[in-house]
């Protein structure tokens, strides 16, 4: 897998912004992408929802980048843009042709260095009501959309960085001052609390110029607040009932999972894999083929900084009780723990990993993501063919002891239910 191992140029300037480079002149385009040091988990109780709110926030203008133009100027270039937020960080990318690099790298560097004089009471209660009607909208109005929150209120301890969901409780975005908007800029949004990606068609030395260009000049902030990495644990099963205008009722069980790259991480994976990953996963084909109880069936591991859950989740079939499916579920599990899993399985699922981690590849934004993604999480952005090797060395063994380790302890268990 040589081809995973790329050629990247790593630099970092005085104020503290890291930077990757990673030159492919396949395609004439590049590709610009910025993460922060900042998600959901940076938050405080009653101020939650705020890494989101950024999100939104830094599409509203700059000194120098009038609002709405962020978007237009790259759309004008032929581009595409976003940006997203999740637990533990946040990020912001464009692609373009390859001619506009230097117009990314302008926008991104106005934002960073230039958002605080840019920002009024009348933009940040627009995006107040843009981002209230997003929960409404996603969340509360939305069927089943108050499974995560509730899930994640019940999984943690009050205060623990996950125990709150990414767009944040109603109360508290209603509640967001101007203050706690520009104090949350200046305590994250700063170039050495960021590091920014370019991959594409481009020369290293333009590139580099450019960075130290637009900026090289942005003073640093103060900013090294991280929560605190904690190991909580259910002393025993939570059960949660929750009534709400859906056709069909739902269960879901949701276990304390390792975290991101942790040991167990990759067995994990391969485990929900194995029960629920294709038709032929022990789950689907018991439940949705078989015995025809379940409209569906998804097992995940969704693994963090500051924490890792395992879930599945299953929909019933008109009629049919919820105990029936959480039975063959827990039963399934138990297996798992006592016999191994196949050869057949083990190597289809490992084989479903890579082949989906190769394809992810063909893609610039892909490949200058995960740059950032392993920057992050591991220090070192050419973590490509470590992180294939997790997966290529789960065995067996592996399996059951991730399997033992964490899905047999206590779990929180939520109904949705009609309300009908």
């Amino acid at each position: 897998m040589n081809h995973l191992n790329l050629n990247c140029t790593k630099g970092k300037l005085k104020n503290g912004l890291e930077y990757i480079l990673y030159q492919d002149k396949s395609i004439p385009l590049v590709s610009v992408n910025i993460w922060y040091k900042v998600g959901s988990a940076y938050e405080t109780k009653g101020k939650t929802g705020l890494a989101h709110l950024f999100e939104h926030m830094m599409f509203q203008g700059s000194e120098n980048v009038a609002k709405e133009m962020h978007f237009r100027y790259v759309q004008e270039a032929g581009g595409t843009l976003n940006g997203s937020t999740s637990t533990d960080r946040t990020n912001y990318f464009e692609k373009l042709p390859a001619n506009s690099l230097e117009l990314a790298l302008w926008l991104e560097s106005d934002r960073m260095g230039y958002f605080l004089p840019a920002l009024t009471q009348e933009k940040l209660d627009n995006q107040k009501d843009v981002v209230k009607n997003e929960r409404l909208e996603r969340y509360d109005n939305q069927p089943y959309g108050l499974a995560w929150e509730l899930i994640n209120t019940n999984l943690y301890p009050e205060g623990h960085p996950y125990s709150w969901s990414t767009i944040g409780f109603l109360k508290d975005i209603e509640n967001y001052t101007f203050d706690d908007v520009q104090n949350f800029f200046k305590k994250y949004y700063s170039p050495n609390n960021a590091c920014l990606v370019v991959a594409g068609d481009f020369e290293n030395d333009n590139a580099t110029n450019l960075i130290e260009k637009y900026f090289g000049l942005i003073e640093p902030f103060d900013a090294d607040y991280k929560p605190e990495i904690t190991y909580p644990k259910l002393a025993e099963n939570i059960l949660v009932e929750h009534k709400d205008n859906v056709q069909l009722d739902r269960l879901y069980l949701a276990w304390h999972s390792d975290l991101i790259f942790g040991k167990d991480d990759a067995a994990l994976e391969v485990a929900a894999d194995i029960l629920s990953g294709s038709k032929n996963s022990r789950l689907y084909k018991k439940l949705v083929f078989d015995l025809q109880i379940a409209q569906d069936v998804s097992a995940f591991q969704y693994s963090g900084k500051f924490g890792g859950q395992f879930m599945i989740i299953s929909t019933a079939r008109p009629g049919i009780n919820l105990d029936q499916i959480k039975k063959i579920i827990l039963d399934e599990i138990k297996t798992i723990c006592i016999n191994d899993v196949t050869d057949k399985e083990l190597e289809k699922s490992k084989n479903g990993i890579k082949s989906q981690f190769v394809f992810a590849m063909q893609n610039i934004d892909t490949v200058a993501d995960y740059l950032n993604h392993y920057k992050f999480h591991l220090g070192e952005p050419n973590s490509f063919e470590f992180d294939l090797n997790r997966y290529n060395s789960v065995d067996k063994v592996s399996i059951k002891s991730a399997v033992n380790n964490y899905l047999t302890k206590p779990f929180v268990e939520l109904r949705i239910i009609s309300k009908g």
